[in-house]
């Protein structure tokens, strides 16, 4: 269980910080843009490059400052309730957890809509 709250408490910090609280300060847009179309490699590529780039709130592409920003807060906020593991490896390590978890995260979102439709097709 104390694992268990643990996540939960990287997952929902990360979240906000990642999604909200950086991008407010920074003025970047976090969301996720499909390309939608092209090669699996190209959209693949596209979508683990998101985690370096976004767009900012006037539609210019920016390095993810918020991004970085935030799961690295995360990842320092960590300490407080990991408390054997509050080194700089450590926290190196949960950042690069959090950053890879997203890039994967971005990788679903990208392909997940053809995924869905090639099940459903099926189905019927």
């Amino acid at each position: 269980m104390k694992r268990f709250g643990s996540g939960l408490g990287d997952q929902v910090i990360g979240n906000y910080l990642v999604e909200s609280a950086f991008p407010t300060l920074l003025h970047q847009d976090p969301r996720y843009y499909r390309k939608g179309t092209g090669s699996v490699g190209s959209r693949t590529a596209y979508a683990l490059t998101r985690v370096v780039m976004t767009r900012t709130d006037s539609g210019r592409s920016a390095i993810n400052y918020s991004d970085f920003a935030g799961n690295a807060t995360a990842a320092g906020i960590g300490n407080i309730y990991y408390p054997d593991s509050r080194g700089l490896n450590d926290n190196l390590r949960r950042w690069t957890s959090f950053t890879m978890t997203e890039a994967l995260g971005d990788v679903m979102k990208e392909f997940w809509p053809d995924i869905k439709r090639r099940l459903l097709k099926r189905h019927s």
